[in-house]
């Protein structure tokens, strides 16, 4: 949750992402910080930071954006009904669930408490999809990848 307010505060973003907006500020950010412009050493390196963190910033709001996640949703229904759960990570409110097809999401704000729960329960895919996967904010970290 933390990283999603700081981006959302970087972008002036409030309430829901809206795709078209972001990307407008997206480019104003990227020419204002560009390293390119500056010519004093410790400001071009300064940019050369920030302008990392706009680029990380901006395709991370765009992975949570609502547009974004309802163009993949029949693919992620299917991720988390007919795949099982492989692996997970949990570190300070961030979930990292890997399903059986190769296919990582991230799941903000999952209490350690949850995260017991959910690693304890007699199914975790079905204690996940009731408690977890439709009802916290994520955004998917990793492809399947394909075999040839």
């Amino acid at each position: 949750m933390k990283r999603i307010k700081q981006y959302k505060k970087l972008f002036n973003v409030e309430g829901a992402i809206d795709l078209k907006e972001l990307k407008k500020t997206y480019r104003g950010l990227v020419k204002q910080w560009h390293p390119d412009k500056f010519t004093d050493e410790d400001k071009k390196e300064e940019a050369d930071v920030m302008s990392t963190q706009i680029i990380d910033g901006y395709h991370f709001l765009v992975s949570i954006a609502p547009e974004t996640k309802e163009a993949n949703l029949d693919a992620y229904k299917t991720t988390i009904t007919e795949f099982q759960v492989a692996d997970w990570h949990h570190k300070s409110m961030l979930l990292e669930v890997t399903f059986t097809d190769g296919n990582k999401y991230e799941y903000f704000g999952v209490s350690k408490i949850l995260f017991g729960k959910f690693i304890n329960a007699k199914s975790m895919n079905n204690f996940g999809k009731r408690n977890i996967f439709n009802k916290f904010i994520y955004r998917k970290s990793m492809k399947a990848s394909v075999e040839v």
